[in-house]
This record gives C-alpha cells, structure tokens and sequence, in this order.
C-alpha cells in the first residue's frame, strides 16, 4: 500500500464532538479540517450549534459533505440524536473523535474546590466520553470496524500542580485513558481500534483564554523542555495517525505529544 493511502479517510465518516468554532474553539476545528482533507465527509458536534455550522462550511470548501449537529455530550438523549442523524445522513460513522471538554474553571487545591465545578468537568470531560462511545460503539461492532480517538491529554498521566492545580481536569482525563484501555480490550476483535491522544500545552481557547495572557504562556514555555507551545494545527498528523490505517495494529494506547514534558 502506497504511504499516500495509508493516511487516507477516503470514502470514510468522521464524527467529531467540541468542534464549534468561535471563541470557545479548541482543537476539534483541526480534528474535522484534517479528516476532512484527508477525504472524509465530517460530522461537527458542538453544544454550540452556530459554531458547528461554522465550521461545517470549512469542511465543505475542501469538497466534502459537512453536517452540524447541535449536542451537549453529557445528555445521552443528545448524544443518540445526533448519532441517528448521522446514520440517516450517511449510514455510517467509521471514526469517532471524542474531543468535547472543559477545564477547570479556576484553579484551585482540592480542599479549596468548588464541589459543583468538579461535577461539571467530570460530566463533560469524562461522561460525555461515555456516552459518545456507548451511541456510536454498536453501530461499529454491526459494522466490524471503527476507530475511536478519545482527546485526553498530559495531564490524565501525571498531576499538573507543579504548573497550575487543576484536579477535575486531571481525574477526568485519567479517567479517560484508562477508560480507553478497556475499550481496546473489550473490542480488539471486533475490528475496533480505540486510543487516546494525550496533547500537552497547544494554543486554544480551552483555557479561558490563559493563552491571552504573557505569565501564563511563560509558566508553560518554561515547563516544557521544547520550550514553545505548540500551534493548534501541530496536533492534525498525530490524529490522521489515529483515524487511519496507519494505527490499524494499536489499540488501547496512548499517544503523548507534549513537547517532552512528560519525560521530567
């Protein structure tokens, strides 16, 4: 097989949650934008039904069919919608990108916490993980193949105080991979292949627009041994990794691409 076709999603579904563009966007614009240049038509999830649409246009200029689907991932009722409407339209999801997610909202240690934004970022980050997965693995499992790429990050693998303290972000996201080690277990011969991305600091607006601000970027920079935070398009090759053939004998695992924090 040519290396060209190794990395291609030709004639391939690709349904991708927090991929709302606007002020809030996060990495899920460059999930739907590279699987959609890589040939694949592009479901845009996002509880922000208007950023959806936005960026279902970009996937359309690249010549291919776009649908927005309005859905807030911690209610399974949105979540078997959207996942229905997919099937209508396309009859299919071959990739399912778990991106949706939040931070904490403020930074803080645990006995200091807000007990209700610790269940907020746990029902986002972690359920909404759950129920994505539970509404697109049986369609996958009639099908006998399918991916799922579940967004967790550095911090699911190592705490984040020597930086900031982020503990709900940091249960759920752990959570998350270890979640996802049992999900290539229980499907590994179903022709399921399910594994984690794990990113390190990458220019979003996940965190409440920190990036705007010079303290914070320095904190980061100066924590990570590459010394730069990655530009949010950095992340497209590890995913297309993911998405395609090329990760067909990997499942269960967990791709870090972090700058080499994680090797301190």
């Amino acid at each position: 097989m040519a290396i060209n076709e190794v990395f291609d999603l030709s004639g391939k579904v690709v349904f991708v949650t927090g991929a709302g563009a606007g002020a809030g966007a996060g990495l899920g614009v460059e999930f739907a934008e590279s699987a959609a240049d890589a040939g694949a038509d592009v479901v845009r999830a996002d509880i922000n039904l208007e950023g959806a649409e936005q960026t279902a246009e970009s996937v359309e200029k690249l010549g291919r069919k776009a649908l927005a689907v309005e859905c807030d991932t911690t209610s399974i009722e949105q979540v078997e919608s959207a996942v229905a409407q997919t099937i209508s339209v396309f009859g299919k999801v071959d990739v399912l990108i778990n991106n949706a997610g939040i931070a904490d909202p403020v930074p803080a240690r645990l006995h200091e916490y807000d007990v209700d934004n610790w269940r907020r970022v746990l029902d986002v980050d972690l359920n909404g993980v759950f129920n994505c997965s539970k509404a697109v693995l049986g369609h996958m499992v009639q099908a006998g193949s399918g991916k799922i790429i579940n967004i967790a990050s550095m911090s699911g693998l190592s705490g984040s105080s020597s930086v900031f303290p982020i503990p709900a972000y940091n249960a759920s996201k752990g959570a998350v991979v270890n979640l996802t080690r049992e999900l290539g277990l229980q499907y590994a011969a179903d022709g399921i292949q399910a594994n984690a991305l794990c990113p390190g600091f990458y220019r979003t607006r996940l965190a409440g627009g920190a990036y705007d601000d010079p303290d914070f970027v320095a904190a980061v920079t100066a924590f990570t041994p590459m010394r730069r935070v990655a530009k949010a398009a950095e992340i497209r090759g590890p995913a297309l990794f993911l998405a395609t053939s090329a990760s067909d004998y990997m499942t269960g695992q967990t791709l870090v691409v972090d700058g080499e924090c994680l090797a301190k």
